[in-house]
């Protein structure tokens, strides 16, 4: 199967699965899980922070990170298009009462400061209490830069707000940019890892901050049902995502270029390289050409893709340069049918 719906579809590789078979486990919710403990105590240290609570899913911890900085009637600034916003069914609202305040990404991603400061709420009864600020790297595929991630640490610092960063694909940031992920990390006061996007383990994120922090994070985590007993299962995987595959992404994006270079040269298809610094493209598609029956064409030929004007193709782990290939073939195939 060549899939290009996401990064989300990537399976566990077999050293993972022995792995996962042979993890010593305990009852987590105890806290006796030793390979749940060592992925937690080493990815703290790891990225920069005191502590790091294992996660089911990168809504589950953006949603437990929102509710560990904020309480009952208080607000979160975001972007327009952040996923904790847009695409997590409402979480913080429906069961932390906590507002979002969401504010119009620029076109590389990243939110106007001045924007951000018009947008905090004053000291006042009628109003929410502004509380923290949250975005996310990588978003869109769009990498956000050091400098930008500097000067939005001194304007949470200026207004005494907490900051989070979704990074549920912190790591293609990192490898786009060139740094360790602490050169990322250490601008935040939680931030989140998905693990099971392009890193490549079957299930979970971490959520990282503050001692105190993640102990709330923790308890809420156990009230909304997602306290798990031999998760040290999952964990074995994760920490093979995280020691072994983040050099996988550096192919990851450059298959990518090669996609996008690939479909500029098909008429009816075009892609704006300069956009494509991940493991995403974004090509728009001539309303001439019926996508939908093309992807139905494809389908047939194990060659899934989310059909649409505009559409969005993901590399990863599981996705060679000859599968590429392939699919621009059969795409190509399908055009001229």
């Amino acid at each position: 199967m060549i899939d290009f719906r996401s990064d989300t579809v990537t399976r566990p590789s077999l050293k993972m699965r022995n792995a996962m078979s042979q993890a010593e486990v305990g009852d987590d919710v105890y806290g006796d899980d030793p390979t749940v403990n060592e992925l937690e105590q080493w990815s703290a240290v790891r990225h920069g922070f005191d502590a790091a609570l294992f996660c089911s899913s990168g809504t589950q911890a953006n949603l437990l990170a929102l509710m560990a900085h904020c309480e009952r009637g208080d607000e979160y600034l975001c972007g327009q298009q952040a996923h904790n916003y847009k695409f997590e069914g409402g979480g913080a609202a429906v069961l932390g009462s906590i507002q979002p305040q969401p504010i119009e990404n620029e076109k590389d991603g990243t939110i106007c400061l001045k924007k951000l400061e018009q947008a905090i709420k004053p000291d006042d009864s009628h109003f929410a209490r502004t509380k923290l600020v949250s975005i996310e790297n990588t978003i869109n595929g769009k990498v956000l830069p050091l400098k930008y991630l500097a000067r939005l640490r001194t304007f949470v610092n200026k207004h005494q707000l907490s900051l989070h960063l979704d990074g549920a694909r912190v790591y293609n940031a990192a490898t786009a940019l060139n740094v360790d992920i602490t050169e990322i990390a250490q601008y935040f006061d939680t931030m989140s890892v998905c693990l099971s996007k392009g890193l490549g383990a079957p299930i979970g994120s971490l959520l990282l901050g503050s001692t105190e922090v993640i102990a709330k994070a923790r308890r809420w985590r156990k009230v909304l049902g997602g306290g798990m007993r031999q998760a040290g299962i999952l964990c074995a995987a994760a920490k093979i995502a995280l020691t072994e595959n983040v050099e996988q992404l550096k192919v990851d994006h450059e298959n990518a270029q090669h996609l996008a270079n690939q479909l500029n040269s098909i008429s009816g298809f075009e892609v704006n390289l300069a956009q494509v610094t991940t493991n995403m493209v974004f090509v728009k598609v001539d309303e001439s050409i019926d996508i939908h029956a093309i992807a139905t064409k494809l389908k047939d030929q194990d060659i899934i893709i989310s059909p649409s004007t505009y559409m969005r193709l993901v590399t990863h782990l599981d996705l060679s340069k000859a599968d590429i290939n392939n699919f621009i073939s059969a795409l190509k195939v399908a055009l001229n049918k």
